[in-house]
């Protein structure tokens, strides 16, 4: 009997413009189960950035913890990145939002100089290692560019984002709305997501395809 594939998801904390992007991660997680995978969901236990009041965009002088706001997602069922074993899943996804360039790395801030936090490196450098795909949707894929450098990915069609992402190594294929890039040799598979303008529907298409990519190359 096979046993279901398990994909791993970490979530940058709830809201585009301080966390996770909430469209992206709920559409992934239905992409998994609608391809008759299970998925269990991770994020690292330390403060926001900042917080962002998502109606007037203005910062509000509060703190966060990204493992809380990301279970408000998860529906509380969520656990501390620390705790993520490679050997435990077939693939990690990351959905995007500004919570991967401001809570994941610093990329928001720093570019092409940016650090990614040490739980969220491991993670992906543990399924890079253990050759299992890795897939990154809207800007989520400068976490994989800043830490495996020589991949194939796409951000969209934003000239700053692919030059820095160039500059980290790696080969940019510019993509347009549902289309994913799939580095085979690596196993990375992106797509753009709201780093495009897409409709809700594209973005549901979009990480589908991801996450069909991902298993065919399981």
């Amino acid at each position: 009997m096979t046993h279901p594939k398990k994909i791993a998801v970490i979530l940058s904390g709830c809201g585009v413009y301080d966390g996770a992007e909430i469209h992206e991660a709920t559409l992934t997680l239905l992409a998994i189960n609608k391809q008759g995978a299970e998925y269990e969901i991770f994020a690292p236990d330390i403060d926001q950035h900042h917080v962002i009041n998502h109606l007037t965009g203005e910062e509000i002088n509060e703190k966060r913890n990204v493992l809380v706001e990301s279970a408000r997602i998860a529906r509380g069922k969520i656990k501390p990145l620390q705790n993520f074993k490679a050997s435990d899943f077939d693939g990690l996804v990351f959905p995007g939002g500004f919570g991967a360039a401001k809570n994941l790395s610093d990329y928001a801030f720093n570019g092409a100089n940016a650090k990614v936090n040490t739980e969220v490196s491991k993670a992906i450098i543990d399924m890079a290692t253990a050759n299992k795909p890795i897939g990154a949707l809207c800007i989520a894929p400068t976490l994989l560019a800043k830490v495996l450098g020589d991949i194939t990915l796409t951000i969209g069609n934003d000239n700053s984002s692919i030059n820095n992402l160039t500059k980290m190594g790696s080969t940019h294929i510019q993509t347009k709305q549902c289309e994913v890039v799939v580095d085979s040799k690596n196993k990375i598979v992106t797509n753009p997501c709201y780093m495009l303008d897409s409709s809700i529907v594209q973005i549901a298409e979009g990480a589908e395809n991801v996450i069909k990519e991902m298993i065919k190359i399981m």
